[in-house]
């Protein structure tokens, strides 16, 4: 195992000048990317066979997406490179803490089982841009429209398409610029024709392909550490990353002041709860953090719960997150693990370095004839997020913002072939900005959470007034969003070293105070404001219905369960169990 930790990976200098490695596709992994290619594509416009002609059909595939579909295409619009890439560099970075951007979901997963979606389901909406229309008024509508979009191409689009590149560029030293449009064609072809329901459907396949990827990836990391023996690997990794061997006591002791800040000399890799200082997720950050990025993310983020407003009706809507909640539980196998196993191998490598893991990994451990498994799941999680953002914007723009301000009178039919103009058109805008990321220079993890952070805790903050409180305003929620997203920048430029954790507290608290004060000097929101399906009646409440019987289909007994399974993740890496 000794010689194993002194290896650098096979050469690998995380770099992509004359000294980084490259690889090219040998028969086998040729014919397996084109069969991955072959079957997704297939399946695509197989789905897509019956030609959507109404709005319904081609943004939210007739509302009549199964549980199963909406779980597993929740998760695979979730998974992208940001995960296999950006986060497996931020494990090597920071250790097991950032496996809470998936465990501590369970929070954000069970508001939207229990509160968002009675409501968005009897609304009977397309976008959350028209829900706040209908809770508040048309200018909140424009605003999430355009800000969405702002968020789709920036935050979502170009940084995966950039990451996917990296990827590309780090295993066969292609032309990044190359890689982003090879991925963006190969991406949008279907979502173009088919709209949700191709998308969902293939996504069902993606999410099987990318959790075996990574597993695949994970295995042969651990069985290398252990010298074939994968219990012999699992301790090793544990050992290292604990900083038990001098050269990964060196290594925490050299990454501890990008973690820490300036003068620490050590911090606990294998610790979920992290001290105050640490400068992406201190502890206290646990218990508020899910109410502002977390909340917008999984609850009111339209390329995530487009899937949830596509179900046939509540029960399935309902099971489809708890389905989604089970793989969240088991994710951090696959995108985090590598990340402490890359460090367990070589703990030398700089933020640079540990943002190309997943390369170095495929590099060194996966023999040829199997990487074009590891490939093709790459791939999968590329298209995956793509296809569900372009599919989320073409839906806003086209409802919320053409239809809306230019085109009032817009036949369905119309409709679907503006939805297929704005998606090409998407993809070609995020296509030119992806290569411009390179210049970030914080790692493509850090850079997409740093995003999510500006936009999402004023969108927040209304979403849950809105629903919770009846007394809300439209006024109050069309000052609050912009003077939120000031507010932010601001912050983030006055106090650069907050942690991105800490600021969208802050300001969530803020616009909460601020849309309170301004509800309370002002009249009255309409009475069609605040209607049963817009607003929680604390008199009638209604979330528990339908929940489904017997027991094994019960959505309550199934929710226990995934809550009972993160609750062990959280004791196995605390200070009481593998993080001691």
């Amino acid at each position: 195992m000794a010689s194993l930790g002194n290896l650098r990976l096979g050469g690998w200098d995380g770099g992509s000048g004359e000294g980084s490695r490259v690889q090219s596709l040998n028969a086998v992994d040729a014919v397996v990317f084109a069969l991955y290619f072959v079957a997704i594509i297939g399946v695509g416009f197989w789905v897509a066979r019956r030609k959507a002609q109404t709005a319904d059909a081609y943004f939210l595939a007739d509302r009549d997406l199964p549980w199963y579909v909406v779980g597993t295409s929740y998760i695979a619009s979730n998974i992208s490179t940001e995960h296999l890439i950006g986060m497996i560099g931020a494990a090597y970075i920071y250790g097991i803490c950032v496996a809470l951007w998936e465990w501590h979901n369970v929070i954000a997963f069970s508001i939207l089982i229990w509160i968002f979606i009675p409501f968005l389901l009897a609304s009977r909406v397309f976008t959350g841009p028209e829900f706040l229309e209908r809770r508040f008024n048309s200018t909140c509508r424009l605003l999430f429209a355009v800000m969405t979009v702002v968020a789709n191409v920036t935050a979502f689009l170009a940084a995966v398409l950039y990451a996917g590149a990296v990827g590309l560029n780090a295993l066969f030293g292609w032309d990044i610029v190359l890689c982003t449009v090879l991925l963006g064609v190969t991406a949008g072809s279907y979502a173009i024709v088919g709209g949700m329901r191709s998308i969902a459907w293939t996504e069902v396949l993606q999410t099987v392909l990318i959790l075996a990827g990574g597993f695949l990836l994970t295995f042969l990391g651990l069985r290398a550490l252990g010298e074939g023996s994968l219990s012999d690997g699992w301790s090793t990794m544990i050992s290292r990353n604990l900083g038990e061997e001098a050269a990964w006591a060196e290594g925490i002791r050299r990454l501890a002041p990008t973690v820490l800040g300036e003068g620490a000399t050590s911090y606990e890799r294998l610790n979920l709860f992290q001290p105050p200082n640490h400068t992406l997720i201190p502890w206290w950050t646990l218990l508020f953090g899910w109410v502002a990025t977390s909340i917008w993310y999984n609850c009111i983020n339209q390329f995530m719960i487009q899937r949830v407003l596509a179900a046939r009706d509540g029960w399935h809507a309902r099971m489809g997150i708890v389905l989604a909640g089970f793989l969240k539980v088991i994710l951090p196998a696959v995108i985090v693990i590598p990340g402490l196993v890359y460090f367990a191998m070589d703990p030398s490598l700089d933020r640079a370095a540990a943002d190309k893991g997943y390369a170095a990994l495929v590099m060194q451990l996966v023999s040829l004839g199997v990487r074009g498994v590891l490939l093709a799941a790459l791939f999968g999680a590329i298209q995956s997020t793509v296809n569900s953002v372009l599919n989320s914007t073409s839906t806003i723009v086209t409802l919320d913002i053409w239809k809306r301000y230019f085109e009032p009178n817009m036949p369905e039919r119309r409709s679907v072939t503006v939805g297929r103009l704005v998606t090409a058109v998407t993809l070609v805008l995020a296509m030119v900005l992806a290569p411009m990321i390179e210049r970030i220079g914080s790692g493509v993890f850090v850079y997409i959470q740093n995003l999510y952070a500006h936009f999402a805790p004023a969108f927040s903050a209304i979403f849950i007034l809105g629903i919770l409180w009846r007394r809300a305003t439209g006024r109050a929620a069309a000052w609050t969003i912009p003077i939120g997203l000031g507010a932010s920048i601001a912050v983030g430029v006055v106090f650069p070293e907050m942690a991105l954790t800490v600021r969208p507290i802050l300001i969530w608290a803020f616009c909460v105070v601020l849309m309170v004060v301004i509800s309370l000097f002002d009249a009255p929101p309409p009475p069609e404001c605040v209607t049963d399906d817009l607003t929680m009646n604390w008199r009638q409440i209604g979330i528990f219905r339908g929940l489904g019987k017997p027991w094994y289909r019960n959505v309550l007994f199934w929710w226990l369960a995934f809550v009972a399974c993160i609750a062990a993740c959280y004791l196995a890496f605390s200070g009481l169990g593998l993080g001691r």
